[in-house]
């Protein structure tokens, strides 16, 4: 498993994991307020609350899912090849 390897795995799987964080926020938002998320938080007409609220939580949401996939592929590198991925080595 080499360099490009390592790439498709973090790269794409934290794409999906970020799609699919999105969706649980969307879902989760409705839940919690009843109401649609905004469609663009960036709208005038959506409010600063909503907007913030939105935005912070979809953030949240995307960066621990890719978070997540990054350690567990990361995790599956290593004990595939016996080493760290090149982004993940400790440098002298």
């Amino acid at each position: 498993m080499g360099s490009l390897a390592w790439k498709l795995i973090g790269t794409g799987g934290a794409i999906v994991a970020g799609i699919a964080a999105r969706k649980v926020t969307i879902v989760g938002w409705k839940l919690l307020t009843g109401n649609e998320p905004p469609a663009n938080p960036e709208d005038p007409d959506v409010t600063w609350p909503e907007a913030i609220g939105f935005a912070t939580a979809t953030g949240v949401a995307v960066g621990l899912a890719r978070l997540a996939w990054n350690r567990k592929a990361a995790d599956y590198y290593i004990k595939s090849t016996g080493e760290r991925p090149k982004n993940l080595q400790e440098s002298s």
